[in-house]
């Protein structure tokens, strides 16, 4: 894919500054910038507006927030969507450090009609904790020996760090795991998103984004998986706002998605439009 292309990061995050801020640090040294970073922020406190508004003179970055109304990511990301004007669209989290090659993998393989289908290598807590600016500028964070050296215990999912165009390809075809959408590293066409409705606003954690990605399918769009090749490293947290309650109704309305082969959500981004209560633009 032409390399000319604009390319727009949406990262959610929420009261997390420190991960954020690490987050960020690998957006600083990536070989092919983003033309914008939109930080879709869930009703964060102002340790996260001053961590943002910190980068703004390093990054092109674009702070979106409305007020705490509990775990609201589908409404805060579509709001996000909304304030994008790149063409392209990577989508990520607060908690997933960017290789530095991670933008330029994601437009090498953007393709008309389909969407990116990418992973994440996660960090145990006292390597998360410790990882530095300089480690992730170095690329030490990355660097299967230098965290091996930290304690890292080996195991397969190791390989996803092994950088190698052959190796890479080769196992991201035989991968058994399903090229979905997922949240904390994925990518399409800013067009094909809005013609979907965004994301369901229904929805609370526990797979909307599967089911952001099932409606790209029934539009027609097809996935590419690429999880490794466009590296993240995941930084270890806990998930208070996983409830057995929201994964029973989101399993239903992924189903009932499938089911009638839906399209646009009707809770989205047309409903957004006449009304976006308690936003702040930065």
């Amino acid at each position: 894919m032409e390399s000319k292309i604009n390319v727009g990061i949406i990262i959610s995050t929420y009261n997390n500054p420190s991960w954020l801020e690490k987050t960020l640090w690998g957006y600083l040294y990536q070989t092919r910038p983003a033309d914008e970073i939109i930080i879709a922020d869930d009703g964060s406190k102002e340790d996260t507006r001053l961590l943002i508004n910190s980068f703004k003179d390093k990054l092109p970055i674009k702070h979106i927030w409305h007020e705490d109304n509990g775990f609201q990511k589908s409404r805060i990301l579509n709001k996000a969507l909304i304030a994008s004007q790149s063409e392209y669209i990577i989508f990520t989290d607060q908690d997933c450090i960017p290789r530095k090659d991670f933008i330029a993998t994601h437009i090498k393989y953007a393709e008309e009609g389909f969407f990116l289908s990418g992973g994440y290598f996660k960090l145990p807590m006292n390597i998360s904790l410790q990882l530095s600016q300089e480690d992730i500028a170095t690329g030490n964070a990355f660097s299967l020996k230098w965290l091996k050296q930290q304690h890292l215990k080996y195991n397969f999912k190791c390989t996803k760090l092994i950088k190698n165009s052959k190796f890479n390809q080769f196992m991201n075809f035989i991968t058994p795991t399903k090229a979905t959408w997922n949240g904390c590293n994925a990518s399409g066409w800013r067009k094909d998103m809005l013609t979907i409705n965004g994301f369901n606003e229904e929805m609370q954690y526990g797979g909307q984004d599967r089911e952001f990605g099932e409606r790209l399918f029934n539009l027609g769009i097809k996935s590419k998986q690429i999880r490794y090749s466009a590296i993240v490293i995941h930084l270890d947290h806990k998930r208070p706002y996983k409830t057995k309650e929201s994964i029973a109704k989101n399993i239903g309305i992924r189903k009932n998605t499938r089911k009638k082969n839906i399209i646009e959500t009707p809770s989205g981004i047309k409903q957004l439009h006449s009304n976006i209560p308690n936003q702040v633009i930065t």
